[in-house]
């Protein structure tokens, strides 16, 4: 399905042969267990209806896809392969962060934490002996920054170090790491992809079909996979990421364009569903937080409706994250609303500071 738009491949990659009488979409296979001495054999092994969303998912990215039961368990399958150190942006998604400093905890790897929109630095990070694995945001969580994935893969490339990109916020319709050069992508389905708040699922896709090989040998070994439940879910998600990106990534684009006329300090990649605004403080932020009424205080993302959220009310957040940011997760409402909505909250804060001035 090469020759077709990703907005076409998103709605047609993984659909049942098309023969009279066969269904439209993929059934849910409900089985643990298979008729012995064919390709199936058992349930922690594969399910047809994760290879489904794995066609998918591959078929958008441009590679193989592996399901994993949670963005968190797909990093751990990763990282289980690094013996070495791993260079990996400093504002990363905390669970990831979280995950590099408990195996270093116990002596499993090092990390060394970079700004990624510093080519010089990262550079000289990965040129050490011992490091194995370089670890991209982009755009990063929650900091919004943008690394320039070609410089970075190649740099890493040049030094003998593989490259993962997460690339949760930007989606295989807004950037396709494989074919810059990466090494493996990582999705976090329960995000974009699945798109409705209600599926939790992560994803890995190479396209080299050695590593994908050992990718699935550990999967197998593991046990970290969806439930076929999850995966059709994901799947019926996928069939409208098209629309949801189009629509959300245009609301997030003209909210950034007000708030920035309002004042208030704006983070925007240029692109997606995702934006961050800094208020001058954590409690001026939590104010917002409690003062919405459409946007929804939540800590996940990439839904169909808005969310907010202060990200250093978390302790394992980075403290280079302001304390008054708020990470925004744009979704499909009207935009008229979406703006009604935030401009009330962070207007009635500014009016309350003023008032106490």
């Amino acid at each position: 399905m090469e020759q077709l738009s990703p907005a076409t491949q998103v709605v047609h990659a993984g659909r049942p042969l098309k023969v009279p009488d066969a269904p439209l979409n993929t059934p849910i296979t409900m089985a643990s267990t298979y008729v012995g001495g064919g390709e199936f054999e058992y349930g922690r092994w594969t399910n047809p209806t994760w290879t489904a969303f794995e066609e998918a998912l591959g078929t958008l990215e441009g590679g193989h896809a592996l399901a994993y039961s949670s963005g968190q368990a797909a990093t751990a399958v990763l990282l289980d392969l690094v013996s070495d150190s791993t260079v990996v942006c400093g504002q990363a998604y905390s669970g990831t962060i979280g995950q590099l400093a408990d195996l270093q905890l116990r002596e499993r790897l090092r990390s060394k934490l970079v700004d990624i929109t510093d080519l010089d630095e990262v550079a000289a990070a990965v040129d050490d002996d011992d490091v194995a694995l370089l670890w991209i945001e982009s755009p990063t969580n929650p900091g919004m920054e943008v690394a320039d994935l070609p410089a970075l893969i190649k740099l890493a490339h040049d030094a003998g170090v593989r490259v993962v990109v997460d690339n949760t916020f930007a989606t295989p319709l807004l950037q396709r790491p494989l074919e810059l050069g990466a090494d493996i992508v990582v999705h976090s389905v329960t995000k974009f992809l699945a798109g409705h708040s209600d599926v939790t699922m992560g994803a890995v896709v190479v396209s080299d079909e050695e590593l994908f090989k050992v990718l699935k040998g550990r999967r197998d070994l593991l046990g970290a996979i969806p439930g076929p439940f999850e995966a059709w879910l994901a799947l019926r998600g996928l069939r409208t990421l098209a629309l949801r990106v189009e629509r959300a990534s245009a609301n997030a684009r003209e909210l950034a364009s007000r708030l920035r006329e309002a004042g208030v300090e704006v983070r925007d990649p240029g692109f997606g569903a995702m934006l961050a605004i800094v208020m001058p403080t954590a409690e001026a932020g939590e104010w917002v937080e409690r003062r919405v009424r459409l946007w929804t205080h939540a800590t996940s993302l990439g839904g169909v409706e808005s969310t907010l959220e202060r990200r250093r009310r978390w302790v394992s957040e980075s403290p280079d994250v302001p304390e008054g940011l708020l990470r925004l997760s744009v979704g499909i409402e009207d935009v008229e609303d979406l703006w009604a909505d935030l401009d009330q909250a962070i207007s009635a804060k500014g009016e309350e500071i003023s008032d106490e001035r």
